[in-house]
């Protein structure tokens, strides 16, 4: 797994990069067949004192891929929440996979023979 964490308008920071690769590990608990991932935490000063944390992730998996973003007003919430919409993303995705295998049809009992 590829891991890229860069920063536009901001210095990522070890405890940052830390940070989200712990909040990862979930994502690779339940999904391990991550091949890829870039993560991009921006902060776009508004006003004077107003400033808004985004933090965007492109994921790449085999046969999809998965773009998230999520605002806040820290940047370590942008993460948090930027983590939960991709956990159900791949929950999501991992469930629709599982779905499709379904028995074959020589091993359905007829109902007709005794």
């Amino acid at each position: 797994m590829n891991l890229t964490i860069s920063g536009h308008h901001v210095e990522v920071t070890p405890a940052i990069r830390e940070y989200v690769h712990t909040k990862l590990e979930r994502i690779r608990r339940h999904f391990d067949q991550v091949i890829d991932i870039a993560v991009i935490l921006t902060v776009d000063k508004l006003r004077e004192k107003e400033k808004r944390h985004k933090a965007d992730i492109n994921l790449h998996i085999s046969g999809k891929d998965i773009h998230v973003e999520s605002l806040a007003h820290d940047l370590y919430a942008a993460i948090d929440a930027l983590v939960d919409k991709l956990d159900r993303q791949v929950i999501k995705h991992k469930d629709k996979i599982q779905d499709h295998q379904h028995d074959a049809i020589k091993h359905i009992p007829d109902p007709a023979s005794p």
